[in-house]
């Protein structure tokens, strides 16, 4: 009990550290949960476009231009080139389009005359090139078959009037779930530095030399207080990942009590286990107490960082995924990633998760093996 207490004791010394890193999540998690409030909803964009008409507006040719009227915002620049190439720059236009001379005449004759376009490349320019190259595809598909003007003009109309039925089948609640893996995944950073930091600064507190030698004298078997210590830093941060999950379950709500929120608090575990053991390794190779502040930092920000926890993997380049692999981290970010996409629990959806926590607990055993390893080589030396 001894050694359980002054556990205690030495962790309340560092309660500013564990403060610290819980209010950043709950602070981060808030603000998560404040812009997944935010209704996203589908809004109709129009690319703003100038059409250079060189041929007459009449027929074939005037159903383009009223096409694209339609579908765009047409801009009024005056007609000099220089004009128009500073429009484009300063992007008061996405999209020029040049209909050629005889436009009209040569879609009438079966021939596809080429139109010349600028654009500024951006994804409103995209978006004016699609709604061109949809017309030009279905006047050309008709173009070849139809020989009246008038006919051609109706059926090309009657095609592109037609427009998609889209249903929305799934009843998941997008934000919800966002929500829930933005929090697991900024919980990295504060799993990392509350448990690594406070477990590694107190076991390296008890491996001073004053404190070993005054345990080698005492009644006390050498083994039993490593026990004690084990067990003690094994309750500390399972205490962290309980808060954490309570923290989630208020700030998340119901959804934090579903199978998969409950799959979203097993994921945290394993990987605070994994912390755990990583805070072990490194009490046991340095007793230094800045170098282990420092090289904590260095990891967790690291991970954070290079996983996904701060920026979404998704945005990361596949060079910084592959060097993520090495980390546990990414395996812990990568579960939470694929619960926020999955629409059904079971369990061979939940494969993939499972396999990513084995991982986890893979990383963990390596650890504690390369921590027994140093710990008896040590003693050798010692």
């Amino acid at each position: 009990m001894t050694v359980f207490k002054t556990f205690w004791k030495v962790v309340k010394k560092y309660k500013g550290t564990v403060i610290l890193y819980t209010v950043m999540l709950i602070v981060f998690g808030a603000l998560n949960m404040t812009t997944g409030d935010n209704q996203t909803n589908f809004v109709d964009s129009k690319p703003d476009i100038l059409i250079i008409n060189n041929d007459e507006e009449i027929g074939i040719t005037k159903n383009l231009i009223d096409y694209i009227k339609a579908n765009s915002k047409i801009k009024d620049i005056k007609n000099d080139e220089e004009a128009i190439n500073d429009a484009l720059f300063y992007r008061d236009v996405n999209y020029i389009i040049y209909i050629p001379q005889n436009y009209r005449q040569d879609v009438l004759n079966g021939k596809n005359p080429e139109i010349n376009i600028k654009s500024t490349g951006d994804y409103q320019a995209s978006l004016a090139e699609m709604t061109l190259k949809r017309y030009i595809k279905i006047q050309n598909t008709y173009g070849s078959k139809i020989q009246d003007e008038a006919e051609l003009i109706k059926s090309i109309n009657n095609n592109l009037s037609k427009k998609s039925e889209i249903q929305i089948t799934s009843k998941l609640d997008a934000k919800k779930l966002q929500s829930q893996a933005q929090y697991f995944n900024f919980a990295t950073y504060s799993i990392m530095a509350i448990v690594i930091f406070v477990v590694s600064i107190v076991l390296a507190s008890f491996h001073e030399k004053t404190i070993n030698k005054r345990t080698i004298i005492s009644s006390m078997n050498y083994k039993k207080h490593n026990k004690m210590l084990l067990l003690s830093s094994f309750i500390y941060s399972s205490a962290v990942w309980i808060f954490f999950s309570i923290m989630g379950i208020v700030l998340l709500g119901e959804t934090m009590l579903t199978s998969r929120g409950l799959i979203y608090m097993l994921n945290s575990f394993v990987f605070t286990f994994c912390s755990l053991t990583i805070a072990l390794l490194i009490s046991t190779l340095i007793n230094n107490k800045e170098a282990i502040s420092g090289i904590i930092n260095v990891i967790a920000l690291g991970s954070s960082f290079l996983c996904g926890a701060f920026v979404p993997a998704e945005w990361l380049p596949d060079t910084v995924l592959k060097v993520a692999h090495i980390l546990p981290a990414y395996w812990y970010i990568n579960s939470n990633d694929l619960l926020k996409t999955m629409e059904i629990i079971n369990i061979e959806n939940l494969k993939p998760v499972f396999i990513n926590m084995i991982v986890v607990i893979g990383f963990s055993i390596a650890f504690i093996i390369i921590n027994n390893l140093v710990s008896k080589r040590k003693q050798k030396v010692g």
